[in-house]
């Protein structure tokens, strides 16, 4: 356990307290997601988060999740639909339009289970 240190402000001798420090990391866009949120509507799970040093690994995890699961999300619905890599060669703008569709349907699950709870 470390030492406190103080400094003098205004005759009073205030703790130098600072949370743990985190390294720095590259947040994608679901932990950004993620971060925005716990800061609008769960501010007591993301001040508990940020004074225990464990903000960034939780953030990393929610990415890590989002992304492996809008890629399960993505195949299972488009093998569903029959999209496929013969509708791709003979019809690209359809198959782009269903993609889309299916990213979104996919994007939309994920934020609802992940991101917004």
């Amino acid at each position: 356990m470390s030492e406190l240190t103080y400094t003098m402000q205004g005759g009073y001798r205030l703790p130098n307290l600072l949370p743990p420090q985190e390294p720095e990391m590259h947040l994608g866009k679901y932990a950004l997601l993620r971060r925005t949120y716990l800061k609008q509507h769960r501010r007591v799970t993301f001040t508990n988060l940020l004074t225990s040093g464990r903000l960034n690994q939780h953030l990393m995890e929610i990415e890590q999740v989002a992304l492996s699961r809008m890629e399960l999300l993505t195949s299972q619905m488009a093998k569903a639909e029959g999209v496929t890599e013969e509708l791709k060669a003979s019809d690209p703008m359809k198959w782009t339009g269903l993609m889309n569709n299916i990213r979104h349907s996919a994007e939309e699950t994920v934020l609802n289970e992940l991101i917004c709870n």
